[in-house]
């Protein structure tokens, strides 16, 4: 995708395409003389992975690595030698906790936490971070990194936990929850993770990650309760019934890591980010544009 601000802009073109194919993405940089690039594309669902894990590499690892060496040649003459007119050029990767692993009941993951990815997508993950900072060390290449909690919010992947909750619990259908719902993640809005991208893209010092969370720590019985509760007030069910009733626990995803939690401290004191959401608001929202799309 090349973009720009606001959608319906004339700075703003959606081309679909593969970001794997290199001539196309060479293509690209020279139709529109590309001199930033904000790396989301990625396969992200974990159970996709855990099924499915070969395209994960693919668009992950090798995709990564295409727009990664694809932006170089395009920018840069030599190692540590941006051409004429390009020393600007700044190649900002979006990354996620995962590739920290998993945490016990205290801690918080930090930008220095040892790598310890658990499964297929967060592996990949993982490779194309190290292929990030080796871009860094190796050619003198303009990047930064950031890694971002759990996000939620408006218009998400049906795929996605809050998405499936919402969307199950008003078709009638049973709401899906892992082993005993107790895992915990972080949770962050999209439009506060957004905030810290911008942030990172135009201020982040070079060659540095940045973690990205919400400091809003909570386990998925929390977040099916907490669905359940705002949908029995804004769309009760006809039958005086709760939500709640439809939520069925499933067997466990395979190594599900317990408890994800980031430590934001340098963001918010390098940077100035702060997240505006906590989940109870955030999640208020996301339910509202889910209404007004369904009603």
């Amino acid at each position: 995708m090349i973009g720009g601000i606001g959608v319906n802009g004339a700075n703003y073109e959606f081309v679909k395409g593969d970001i794997c194919n290199r001539d196309l993405i060479e293509y690209l940089f020279s139709k529109y003389d590309i001199r930033g690039v904000i790396h989301f594309a990625a396969e992200s669902h974990v159970d996709n992975s855990i099924s499915g894990p070969e395209v994960f590499i693919q668009t992950n690892v090798n995709g990564t690595f295409t727009l990664l060496d694809v932006a170089r040649k395009y920018w840069m003459d030599a190692p540590f030698t941006y051409k004429e007119g390009y020393e600007d050029c700044r190649f900002h990767h979006i990354s996620t906790d995962e590739v920290y692993g998993t945490l016990g009941a205290t801690g918080l993951f930090t930008e220095l936490t040892s790598y310890a990815p658990n499964s297929p997508y967060s592996s990949s993950k993982a490779s194309s971070d190290f292929l990030v900072r080796a871009y860094f060390h190796t050619y003198g290449m303009d990047v930064t990194t950031s890694n971002c909690s759990n996000n939620y919010g408006p218009k998400q992947h049906n795929e996605k936990l809050t998405p499936t909750i919402i969307r199950k619990a008003l078709a009638g259908e049973d709401i899906p929850i892992y082993g005993d719902g107790k895992n915990i993640r972080d949770w962050l809005y999209v439009l506060d993770h957004c905030t810290g991208i911008d942030l990172v893209y135009h201020k982040g010092r070079s060659g540095e990650t940045y973690n990205i969370g919400g400091r809003n720590e909570r386990d998925n019985l929390f977040i099916v309760d907490y669905i359940c509760q705002v949908l029995d007030k804004k769309q009760p069910l006809k039958n005086g019934y709760s939500y709640k009733n439809q939520i069925k626990f499933v067997k466990d995803r395979a190594g599900h890591d317990r408890r994800y939690a980031i430590d934001a401290t340098k963001i918010e004191t390098e940077l100035g980010w702060k997240a505006n959401e906590n989940f109870e608001t955030g999640i208020v929202k996301t339910i509202d544009w889910y209404l007004d799309k369904i009603n």
